[in-house]
């Protein structure tokens, strides 16, 4: 099956709302037009807050720590826990119809594909504990963190959506998530299923590489891993031309309401 392009330009603190809604648009399409889609997308300087992250017990506090470094912060629309997404790091959602396939199958696809991508280097899939937003899948190199997987399933269509973390200052990046849970749960941090964040678990591909790599280098390593060699299309126009656009507006809407929490506490701190 023909796996599509997609990819556009670096989303914006006015635009980060964008790639949750278009994650379920393009999940949804893949499954009704039984079509394969890969995505890439990058944000400027955002903190991803999953939903458990808008239960700790002192919010407005982990927001300040976010923005008091220059990052803003948005709330995706899936369980998990908070990363960091800023212009070197890559957000890669391999996308498919729904397969007669485990949840586990599905993330060992893109354990699979990333091996593939990189083979000079020994990837493994195990949870490193003290990294943020650990999980079953985080993939590391010698025990250090380079990526985490989370998947999203809507209707007939899978996504499964990898951070990958290609260059760029990965211990401040995990010390203002650090930070951020470490004022916005105070005598609790590191309890009730919330990280103990250690930044010295955490690497780029750069980093273990030990040269510089780009994100166009490092799309290329996955297109070459899928064979694709078709250019890419610019995703909100690829749902448009599937005439997805009033679902899109839908899931806008559900996102902007997700965040509203985050207008509020947006709205105390500047008055």
């Amino acid at each position: 099956m023909e796996t599509i392009l997609l990819d556009q330009k670096v989303f914006t603190k006015e635009t980060a709302m964008i790639p949750f809604a278009l994650t379920d648009v393009l999940t949804e399409t893949a499954g009704k037009t039984n079509t394969n889609l890969l995505h890439f997308w990058q944000f400027e300087q955002t903190f991803i807050l999953g939903m458990k992250d808008t239960r700790v017990d002192h919010l407005s506090a982990g927001i300040d720590v976010i923005k008091d470094n220059g990052y803003d912060p948005v709330i995706r629309n899936a369980g998990g826990l908070g990363v960091i997404s800023d212009q070197g790091v890559l957000n890669i959602s391999w996308i498919f119809p729904k397969e007669q396939i485990s949840i586990d199958q599905a993330y060992e696809k893109m354990v699979t594909l990333i091996q593939k991508a990189i083979p000079e280097l020994d990837i493994k899939a195990y949870e490193i504990s003290h990294s943020y937003c650990p999980g079953k899948f985080d993939l590391s190199v010698e025990g250090k963190k380079i990526a985490g997987i989370a998947q999203r399933r809507v209707k007939e269509g899978t996504a499964v959506m990898m951070y990958l973390s290609v260059f760029g200052n990965q211990n401040k990046r995990s010390e203002i998530v650090q930070e951020f849970y470490q004022k916005s749960l105070a005598e609790n941090y590191g309890k009730n299923g919330y990280p103990d964040v250690w930044p010295s678990s955490m690497t780029t591909l750069s980093e273990v590489l030990h040269r510089p790599l780009t994100i166009q280098e490092t799309k290329r390593r996955f297109l070459q891993a899928l064979k694709i060699d078709e250019p890419a299309q610019n995703a909100l126009n690829w749902i448009e031309e599937n005439e997805q656009a009033n679902q899109f507006e839908k899931k806008m809407k559900s996102m902007q309401q997700r965040n509203k929490q985050l207008e509020e506490i947006n709205h105390v701190r500047t008055l």
